[in-house]
């Protein structure tokens, strides 16, 4: 039995979506939770994800309807196991009787215990082996990018194809809060890039002087300024990267939400960033980017555009020359 009309052989009235990740691997599933929406206008979609990712679902209401915070679970490492609260947070998803439950979260190897246990009448998403019951489980995609492997699993249910282009939208109460910030006084559209030096983990980041190194070159063109961006856990980094550049640049690290800060980087003409969440901002922007990787598997992690998004592999920070030779040709693409 083929799975491309899998769901509209189901009812979906009520929807729950399982992906419990981090900024980055959220704006992977754009695309389709897209196409997901797409085939199902009417259905009410909600989205069980870690605390943080409530704001992730405000930001996408035209695909996600509701959130719903997911306590842990031992095998996933994104956030320690509130083990008090898993029973009653199971108890609730089975008394709310979803017609249907997505597993988008990985695999399945842990996953699909969880979403089974969601206790909805019938359930999908990824599996090496075949479903029970009323399940379409299909293999993971050993290959390929992040965004096309989670629409593959929409499409292959019958979802139709809305693209594979990532979005961030930027919101009225973004704008506000960055004109409220002064961060961005004096800087015009176009006039600045940003550099993005931290990331989730230290052992992903690439060294602060080579930032610094290359934010210096590029700061020699005319009315061409530098804009340090981070978390507020990164601010002894950016101010590290500050302190080792010749030109001052605009520290705008700690203050801003994430929303606000890319409200900040749609405005600059190129973000230069290690391998972490903005690097998928700087796609849904459709801005310029160079992202470096280290750690993580370029082929599944790099953004699709590859003549907008320049990625290089250097765990070892030695590829100081050609982050800025790519930097520099961007900055003369139309």
């Amino acid at each position: 039995m083929t799975t491309s009309s899998w769901l509209a052989r189901h009812d979906h009235t009520s929807v729950v979506i399982f992906r419990a990740l981090q900024l980055g691997d959220m704006l992977c599933a754009v695309p389709a939770l897209r196409a997901l929406r797409a085939a199902m206008p009417r259905s009410r979609i909600s989205l069980v994800g870690l605390p943080w990712a409530d704001q992730f679902a405000r930001r996408f209401s035209a695909y996600v309807d509701e959130f719903i915070a997911f306590p842990g679970h031992e095998a996933f490492p994104e956030q320690p196991a509130r083990l008090d609260q898993l029973h009653d947070f199971y108890a609730s998803m089975r008394a709310r009787r979803f017609d249907l439950a997505l597993q988008m979260h990985g695999n399945g190897q842990y996953s699909n215990a969880v979403v089974r246990a969601f206790g909805a009448r019938a359930m999908a998403g990824f599996g090496a082996a075949p479903g029970r019951g009323d399940e379409c489980l299909i293999p993971f995609p050993d290959t390929g990018a992040e965004p096309l492997r989670l629409l593959e699993l929409a499409t292959g249910l019958g979802a139709p194809a809305c693209g594979p282009q990532l979005e961030f939208p930027i919101t009225a109460a973004d704008e506000r809060e960055l004109e409220a910030s002064g961060v961005a006084r004096g800087l015009a559209p176009g006039s600045y890039v940003c550099i993005h030096p931290g990331a989730r983990y230290a052992d992903k980041c690439w060294p602060a002087k080579k930032f610094a190194a290359v934010a210096d070159q590029l700061a020699i063109r005319p009315q061409l300024k530098t804009v340090l961006t981070g978390s507020p856990a990164e601010v002894p980094l950016t101010a590290a990267v500050a302190r080792l550049m010749r030109r001052a640049p605009v520290d705008a690290a700690g203050p801003l939400s994430i929303g606000a800060m890319a409200a900040l980087m749609s405005r600059a003409r190129l973000l230069i960033c290690n391998d972490t969440g903005v690097s998928h901002i700087a796609a849904g922007l459709r801005l310029r980017s160079v992202v470096i990787f280290s750690k993580a598997d370029i082929r599944r992690w790099a953004p699709l555009d590859q003549q907008l998004h320049r990625c290089l592999w250097d765990p070892f920070g030695e590829q100081a020359k050609a982050v800025l030779d790519q930097a520099r040709a961007l900055l003369m693409l139309r």
